[in-house]
């Protein structure tokens, strides 16, 4: 004869189909997974069908729309699709989605000791502002920059320069060396040589020489330093190891040719077993790590970064069919791993502080099962942790279409219209061409971006 099930074993087994709906059912796509077709046009240059797919993401009719309100995911995709309508060469709407989502960026603190700032910043706080790194925040005011270069206005790059100018020494005064910029740099000191600055310029060319020397700037610096006395740090040195080489005539002016290509790491959730993430986050745990030791779950997740392996070859660029050498002024790629891997401690050290919390909350909901069952109380435990598990996903959320190279080439021409040859791939796709005109005196901006 069959024993009889008892009431609190049937209860518990309603208890642990529960706790499965919870953990497999009710998780949320992270912001990587709803960029997953907006991933797929871009690695086939589909530009317009990513903008749309970041349409769908912000949940605006066209892309010329901005939300009403900003909130969740919106300055990202803003973000995003300024950077995909630079690709297309629209780039004043570009920059008005990249001051748009400007506004609503805020910065993370890399320089604190915040577990607990941490903690909230990569688990389960989509519904707040973004946080962007500090590569990334001023990237934003690179990158426009380059929209209004592109479009002539010196103007709009100046105001550009100044919000970089802000955001740069914030940083810096957060933490000295956390700031980089060495592309706004590069282009807030060609802006204000071409508005007649010339102090500021050098200035911004000092800050630009950070990462080594860049020989497209030994002409113009050498032709500024003898109308200017200020000399920096690295202006000095600089000066002596180069020549100043050729000087534009009255009746020649410049060009500034910028490739922005490839993409920078991006967030994905991964796992790490528990005593591997211990020992990774070493000091910066808090509470006690015993407590896991009772936890069904022993795997620790949390936002990591996947590299990018670019479509493109090597850039190739060419001035009325002949080539001409770029070089880099940015490795934004490097910067963002670099950041990375600087708070990485800190960020397992916050994912497993709030699996200690989860196991904690597990252990005293057992506890209080026990008292009727024992069964009751590992059905209750298991519950409460896998829930508690199934809201706290990882905050993937990155600027994804953010190009991994800046660079560039500068050079004099004669007065006229030019034809800018462009080729980024070594296989069959097209040379694209880029007219660019360039008055005695003046000069010439052409901007190409391909994040893929």
């Amino acid at each position: 004869m069959k024993a009889r099930r008892q009431p609190h074993v049937r209860g518990a087994a309603t208890l642990v189909l529960a706790l499965a709906y919870a953990v497999f059912a009710s998780g949320c796509a992270t912001y990587s997974d709803r960029m997953s077709e907006a991933h797929r046009r871009v690695a086939t240059a589909d530009y317009a069908g990513a903008i749309e797919a970041v349409n769908e993401l912000m949940d605006v009719g066209d892309a010329q729309t901005l939300p009403d309100k900003f909130d969740s995911d919106e300055a990202l995709g803003a973000l995003e699709r300024a950077t995909l309508k630079q690709a297309l060469g629209e780039y004043d709407s570009s920059a008005r989605d990249f001051q748009a989502a400007d506004k609503e960026l805020e910065v993370l603190d890399l320089s604190a000791d915040a577990v607990g700032t941490l903690g909230k910043y990569i688990y389960s706080d989509s519904s707040t502002k973004y946080h962007a790194s500090p590569t990334e925040k001023l990237a934003v005011n690179s990158f426009n920059m380059m929209n209004y270069l592109a479009q002539g206005d010196l103007r709009g790059a100046r105001v550009e320069a100044r919000r970089f100018t802000v955001m740069r020494k914030f940083l810096e005064d957060l933490d000295p060396g956390l700031a980089s910029g060495a592309a706004g740099a590069y282009l807030a000191g060609f802006t204000m040589e071409k508005l007649g600055e010339i102090t500021p310029a050098m200035r911004y060319y000092d800050e630009a020489l950070q990462l080594g020397t860049l020989d497209s700037l030994a002409a113009p610096v050498h032709r500024l330093a003898g109308r200017s006395p200020y000399r920096g740090e690295r202006l000095e040195p600089f000066l002596a190891a180069t020549s100043p080489g050729p000087q534009p005539r009255d009746d020649q002016g410049e060009v500034l040719i910028l490739v922005n290509v490839g993409r920078v790491p991006f967030k994905i959730p991964k796992r790490m077993p528990v005593g591997a993430a211990v020992g990774v986050a070493g000091s910066w745990i808090s509470g006690n790590p015993d407590v896991l030791g009772y936890s069904v779950f022993k795997v620790v997740v949390y936002p990591d970064l996947m590299n990018v392996e670019s479509t493109l070859g090597t850039p190739q660029v060419n001035i009325d069919g002949k080539p001409v050498a770029l070089e880099e002024v940015s490795d934004l790629a490097a910067e963002i791993r670099s950041e990375y891997e600087a708070i990485k401690p800190q960020i397992i050290g916050a994912a497993l502080s709030r699996m200690i919390v989860r196991a904690a909350a597990a252990e005293a909901a057992r506890a209080g099962g026990n008292q009727q069952s024992a069964g009751l109380g590992w059905a209750v435990a298991l519950l409460v942790e896998g829930a508690m598990v199934a809201m706290d996903e990882p905050d993937t959320r990155s600027w994804n279409f953010l190009p991994a190279r800046v660079l560039a080439y500068r050079g004099i021409l004669e007065a006229g219209t030019h034809e800018i040859g462009v080729s980024l791939t070594a296989g069959p796709e097209p040379v694209s061409t880029h007219e660019v005109t360039v008055e005695p005196g003046g000069f010439g901006v052409v901007v190409v971006t391909a994040p893929r």
